[in-house]
């Protein structure tokens, strides 16, 4: 196994999340690389594992903790671990020691450029980003967001524990139409993907829907709802874990329309 950077060679790779097998990964539009545009100059750091024959099967992708939506300094955070776990493509790389290995990289990565400790985020149910995973490796809860566990690792006595900002407000509805607000940061295929299923699923009823579009890559966009990827119709949020399908979303807005009349 090899721990790399990230090349321009294998960045359409990076943008899919190892998924270029997958038409719903097609569906999450150009919204990643976009974002990695935008974060490549702003201290965004992405590692690969490749195994013995050159196959990359696992990613990490990490950020300055102010880049991103939480309270904190001087720390690393990463957005997300993925290790290949599909039959599809490029076929399972799970329980290889790929996880732990990147993390591992990480962690020096953000020691040698002076960070004073570096922070993730985990899912307190036992399934992908798992936080018992992370404490497993050394990490310390320190915060919790319903089922969002934010944990961390200092390096320093004097690194600071990073906390989560939490929703300060939701959209509300339009008198006569239904409203479906759509928040994006980019980082994520998955919430891309709900994002575009709102999309267009608000533009099949055309002026009964109002879409509302907010891009919360802008940090004043950010700190005024505290919401970072999400889906609101008529106020009422909408689970997007997993990502809903395209009929889930028409179904909602559909419930919503049948109540104007």
């Amino acid at each position: 196994m090899e721990i790399i950077d990230l090349t321009p060679e294998h960045e359409a790779l990076y943008f899919q999340c190892l998924e270029d097998w997958s038409e719903e990964m097609k569906e999450a539009g150009d919204h990643k690389s976009c974002w990695y545009s935008r974060m490549k100059d702003r201290g965004l750091r992405v590692k690969l594992a490749r195994d013995e024959s050159g196959i990359v099967g696992g990613m990490i992708q990490y950020l300055p903790i102010e880049e991103y939506g939480l309270q904190g300094r001087d720390l690393h955070f990463i957005l997300c671990i993925w290790v290949h776990g599909h039959k599809q493509g490029r076929g399972n790389y799970q329980k290889r020691g790929m996880g732990k290995a990147l993390l591992r990289a990480a962690e020096e990565d953000s020691r040698a450029l002076g960070k004073k400790g570096i922070a993730a985020w985990g899912v307190a149910l036992p399934f992908w980003m798992r936080a018992s995973w992370f404490k497993k490796q050394g990490y310390k809860a320190v915060d919790r967001n319903g089922i969002a566990v934010l944990v961390w690792k200092p390096f320093a006595e004097d690194a600071v524990a990073p906390k989560w900002i939490r929703r300060k407000k939701k959209p509300g509805k339009t008198a006569g139409k239904v409203t479906a607000s759509a928040f994006v940061n980019g980082w994520c295929p998955a919430q891309n993907l709900v994002y575009e299923r709102a999309r267009r699923a608000g533009a099949e009823f055309g002026e009964k829907v109002v879409f509302q579009r907010y891009d919360t890559l802008d940090r004043e966009v950010f700190e005024e709802w505290g919401i970072s990827d999400g889906l609101f119709i008529d106020g009422k949020e909408v689970r997007t874990g997993p990502p809903p399908s395209y009929e889930k979303i028409v179904s909602l807005i559909e419930k919503r329309i049948r109540k104007l009349r």
